[in-house]
């Protein structure tokens, strides 16, 4: 049976800080889903969005450059107003052993913020680590742009950054899902992600996992990755460990990490031998040289025949990196530093193409639009003048008109929209009256004059 330690021989403080939206709604989750242990924290731009939050401990970042308004999808603001509270976010933090910050990246607050306050929980001495989600392909290619850049800000400043691609999750879910059931979803891989480590410190086992355990792995390690993998029945075994190396958690295969944690949880009948099955899929995976450390939980919390493995893997080769949307292998990077410049010439000279494009077609739009708009003065004036008294011509009419338009810097829709409702006024009063006031000899009493839009009021 497993047993949590209480909190008087816990060694070790807990503390998970949502950042923005996406780290609202997982830290939510995590407090309705009845986690033990854990201090919670909410930090975010957005006042409104704040005082939804469940956590006793809120954070307000920027009082004075947002005005409480959020950070608009702008990183820089969401520094800056991580930086303008840094005092409030290291006394926050202070007596913490862990820190998690959880979020989603791509977004204003939380990729600018986290990195800030991730420097301040590592100023203090903390184990910090962050486990982010990042966007799904359809959030579109600026959020992912400005995710990717937050992702690289981000691993600058913690011990260990968890990033969680959310296009993965597309792969297990229900066709028929909702959108708003898909987002719960993310909360609850971040809620796994926390509690999977989490769990670990604070749970005590057959073989005890502890967070001197899980600092070794963890500390400086850059790149890492979790995996959670729970099956039943008789190769459940081999099945959990499969499913945890192959976790929609995991953005890449774990090949080549050389730090390795991991937990097994079973019941009562949990056998040494599933324990070696288990581990020999795990261990095959990684490089050969790898630290390992691992641990055996007996859960009264799991079904009867149900067994859960829990996997962190770190310490990825030098020239490793996430990719950034679906991927199913490791990524490495040969970096040629000629080939790389001459690419990024190559890049800028497209870049000024397609900006001296994009300037062609704005000023063809433009002139696009000024001749639509002559046209429909024109066919404005014809509809208006036609039947009227006195009659003038259209160019007398045209000239009026627009000359007291251009006169006030009034030539845009708006007016020509108040033209339009005078042509009705004037059918329905059965074309009688004078679009121009020079015939208007009682302004004050006349319903032409009051019916007319101001920038067509000319006084005798």
């Amino acid at each position: 049976m497993s047993k949590t330690l209480p909190e008087i021989q816990s060694f070790a403080r807990i503390k998970v800080i949502g950042v923005g939206g996406s780290g609202k709604g997982a830290i939510n989750h995590m407090i309705s889903s009845n986690l033990k242990g854990i201090d919670f924290i909410a930090m975010n731009t957005d006042t409104q969005d704040l005082h939804n939050c469940l956590a006793s401990k809120k954070i307000h970042l920027g009082k004075n450059l947002t005005k409480g308004l959020g950070a608009g999808m702008d990183p820089e603001v969401g520094r800056k107003s991580a930086e303008e509270t840094k005092e409030e976010i290291q006394d926050a933090v202070k007596g913490a052993d862990i820190v998690f910050i959880a979020c989603g990246m791509g977004g204003g607050t939380a990729t600018g913020a986290a990195p800030v306050i991730a420097k301040a929980a590592k100023e203090e001495g903390i184990l910090t680590v962050a486990i982010v989600t990042k966007p799904f392909f359809f959030e579109g290619q600026k959020r992912a742009t400005i995710a990717e850049g937050g992702l690289v800000e981000l691993e600058k400043e913690v011990d260990a950054l968890i990033a969680i691609p959310n296009d993965r999750l597309l792969s297990v879910i229900d066709r028929n899902m909702s959108v708003k059931d898909a987002f719960k979803m993310v909360d609850e891989v971040l809620k796994q992600a926390v509690d999977g480590i989490a769990d670990i410190i604070k749970t005590a086992g057959t073989i005890n996992l502890d967070f001197a355990d899980i600092k070794r792995v963890l500390k400086d390690s850059g790149t890492a990755l979790i995996g959670i993998g729970t099956a039943s029945g008789e190769n459940r075994a081999i099945e959990a460990a499969k499913a945890a190396i192959s976790s929609p958690l995991l953005d890449v295969s774990i090949n080549g990490a050389k730090g390795l944690l991991y937990a097994i949880y079973g019941n009562e009948n949990l056998s040494m031998f599933e324990v070696s099955e288990a581990a020999k899929v795990i261990t095959e995976s990684v490089d050969k040289d790898a630290t390992i450390i691992f641990g055996i939980v007996n859960s009264d919390t799991l079904k009867k025949d149900e067994m859960k493995i829990v996997v962190i893997a770190t310490k990825f080769p030098s020239n490793y990196r996430m990719p950034l949307h679906r991927s199913s292998e490791p990524v490495y990077m040969n970096i040629d530093s000629e080939k790389l410049k001459l690419e990024s010439v190559a890049e800028e000279k497209v870049e000024k193409n397609e900006e001296k494009k994009s300037e062609e077609k704005k000023v063809k739009f433009k002139e696009d639009k000024e001749e639509r708009e002559d046209l429909n003065i024109k066919e404005s004036i014809s509809s208006f003048i036609k039947n009227k008294r006195p009659e003038p011509t259209i160019s007398e009419a045209e000239e009026k008109i627009k000359s007291r338009l251009e006169l006030n810097n009034e030539l845009d829709e708006d007016n020509l929209l108040d033209i339009k409702r005078m042509r009705k006024v004037k059918e329905e009063k059965g074309g009688k009256g004078s679009i121009f006031l020079e015939e208007v000899e009682d302004e004050e009493e006349d319903d032409d004059w009051n019916m007319l839009p101001p920038f067509l009021r000319k006084k005798k």
